[in-house]
């Protein structure tokens, strides 16, 4: 009977070591499930970002007005019916912040193109 008792505490053992240290035990299974919890996690984030980049397609092949957006912004460019305008704050009053506004971050200068002549833009050279 004693030698069945050891037989028995022995396979317990065994099987217990596999279940906690062993291949497939629970500290593989948690971290793999980890792993899978970070890899949905990247995949929502690739496919916002995926849905981003076809709207922006799409709108660049459907119009003019996303391609002028980008060439204003990315490229400083302005119609030829506007006036390019560029007010630049003096460094006394840029640092000096108001009694309302707190010691918040300095403002970036605004530029401003404005249309002088008729309101249509004009289309941009394809």
């Amino acid at each position: 009977m004693k030698v069945l008792a050891g037989c028995l505490f022995a396979l317990l053992i065994a099987l217990q070591w596999r279940l906690w240290f062993g291949e497939g035990s629970l500290q593989e299974v948690s971290r793999l499930r980890e792993e899978a919890r970070a890899a949905r996690a990247e995949v929502l984030r690739l496919e916002g970002r995926e849905r981003a980049l076809a709207a922006e397609v799409d709108d660049l092949k459907s119009g003019l007005d996303a391609i002028e957006e980008r060439a204003r912004s990315e490229l400083g460019m302005i119609d030829e019916h506007e006036t390019f305008f560029r007010f630049v704050r003096e460094p006394d009053a840029a640092r000096t912040p108001r009694r309302d506004e707190g010691a918040s971050a300095e403002p970036a200068p605004a530029i401003i193109a404005a249309p002088t002549g008729s309101a249509a833009p004009a289309a941009l050279p394809e």
